[in-house]
């Protein structure tokens, strides 16, 4: 078996100074940030302010920041400091642990604590490290000894914590300062590992044509350090970065819940393009931690539900598909939630027959202003299935095809439905409705639609010929 040093450099006795009693817990050290501001961005960026009063000598000074990110990017560290200059800057991100207390020790000598299972008697050995390549590799007097995972009770002993090992990540700065005293330094920087997005809860009633909506900020912190009462800053945007040039692109939503964008301004701050989300209070946002703040309640907002099927090629359908389940709502300041909406996700509820909300979709939406028309597709109908077959293709010439389409819809629920009925893949050559059993709006080059009511426990058709020319 290989051994398993990590395992048992996780039993190393925790000794901060490493020449105190191993029976002393570590004290915990209180945060050395000042007054902190952090402001977070969609995409995995934020930036920190930090001012910290700096008692400084005149003359040539070594200064350290603890508890910064351990995701700072240091290329964007900004410090000012009255009457002071920075000479040079360095990030200390070598954390100590105990992996990493072992890997520094290679080429050291420490002392092995065994203690007998059986008897509890504790013998002590010297040993040098020889080296930490998937295990620890040990010379003790004339042996050369593994340091196994066997369940044995061993512990390792160190004499000193190396000096390039931090208990917390630190910035280190040299300063030439000009003058003696006190004085405030402000730390500004980028880090990763801050991030925000918004989750909606929204309850839909179809009787009352209504829904309300809840909005929530979600905040995570994986950046390795505790923000402690900062002012926070939130902004709802996509700014660039110099790390979108190596994103992968991703793959769009199958669903798009914008049907048309708005052109209302809506009553918030704005920065640059961006649209700001202060929280009212301060607040510590600890690491690894996930904090939510509400930001948004409207109640009785007036919407709708209906059903869409999307045929994406002139082409059939093997078998009966369901329709995607839509509701539609508007964020306009009049008849809607009446605020621009960051990106996040939409979660729809309804309640049953108890009078129970039960989850029944969710969909994302994108940064979505004031004033737009939105259908969420938070599902695939049960009861409401399409069809789409091809009745014909017919060629005219080498350039011109002719393609008649039958669509059969059919409604297993108690009372009618309108689905709407997308023809797409119509913008990838000349094509052109030449026939229609109803009549369709083209939205756009692709795509054309039609509003097809469907009896209750019936069903209905629609026919089209398509004139395709290359």
């Amino acid at each position: 078996m290989k051994p398993n040093w990590l395992l048992l450099a996780s039993l190393l006795v925790p000794l901060p100074a490493l020449a105190q009693d191993a029976t002393t817990p570590p004290a915990i050290a209180p945060s050395a940030q000042g007054d902190v501001s952090v402001t977070i961005y969609n995409g995995d960026v934020a930036l920190v302010q930090d001012i910290r009063p700096l008692d400084l000598r005149s003359g040539p000074v070594r200064q350290d920041f603890p508890d910064v990110s351990a995701q700072i990017r240091p290329e964007t560290v900004s410090l000012a400091v009255p009457d002071a200059r920075i000479v040079e800057q360095n990030f200390d991100f070598d954390l100590l642990s105990p992996s990493s207390l072992m890997e520094k020790a290679v080429g050291e000598t420490i002392t092995l604590l065994r203690t007998n299972p059986a008897t509890g008697a504790e013998t002590r050995e010297r040993a040098r490290v020889l080296a930490v390549n998937g295990g620890v590799v040990l010379q003790i007097g004339d042996r050369i000894e593994v340091l196994r995972d066997d369940g044995l009770p061993v512990r390792a002993i160190f004499d000193k914590v190396p000096p390039s090992l931090r208990a917390r990540p630190t910035l280190s700065v040299t300063l030439d300062s000009a003058r003696s005293g006190t004085r405030p330094a402000t730390l500004s920087y980028l880090s990763r590992g801050l991030g925000w997005k918004a989750d909606y809860v929204a309850l839909l009633d179809r009787k009352s044509g209504t829904i309300d909506v809840q909005g929530w900020v979600t905040l995570t912190n994986t950046t390795g350090t505790t923000f402690t009462n900062a002012r926070t800053l939130l902004v709802a945007g996509e700014v660039g970065s110099s790390d979108d040039e190596d994103a992968y692109p991703p793959r769009p939503p199958r669903r798009r819940p914008l049907q048309q964008s708005g052109t209302e301004t809506a009553n918030r701050e704005q920065l640059g393009d961006f649209y700001l989300y202060p929280l009212p209070e301060r607040t510590t946002i600890a690491d690894k931690q996930t904090k939510q703040v509400s930001f948004l309640d409207v109640k009785g907002t007036p919407a709708t539900s209906g059903y869409r099927f999307v045929n994406n090629w002139l082409g059939t359908t093997e078998q009966p598909v369901s329709a995607q389940s839509i509701v539609r709502f508007s964020n306009a300041a009049k008849g809607g939630l009446g605020d621009a909406l960051p990106a996040g996700t939409i979660r729809v509820y309804m309640r049953d027959a108890r009078g129970q909300p039960q989850f029944t979709g969710e969909a994302a939406i994108d940064h979505t202003p004031q004033g737009s028309k939105i259908a969420l597709a938070t599902g695939d109908a049960f009861d409401v299935k399409v069809r789409a077959i091809v009745e014909s293709r017919t060629r005219i010439n080498a350039n011109r095809w002719q393609t008649k389409m039958r669509y059969t819809l059919t409604n297993a629920m108690p009372g009618a439905v309108t689905v709407e009925l997308a023809q797409g893949g119509l913008d990838w050559s000349d094509t052109r409705i030449i026939d229609q059993s109803r009549p369709s709006e083209r939205v756009d080059a692709g795509q054309a639609v039609w509003q097809v009511p469907v009896p209750a426990n019936g069903s209905a058709t629609v026919t089209a010929t398509f004139d395709t020319r290359y």
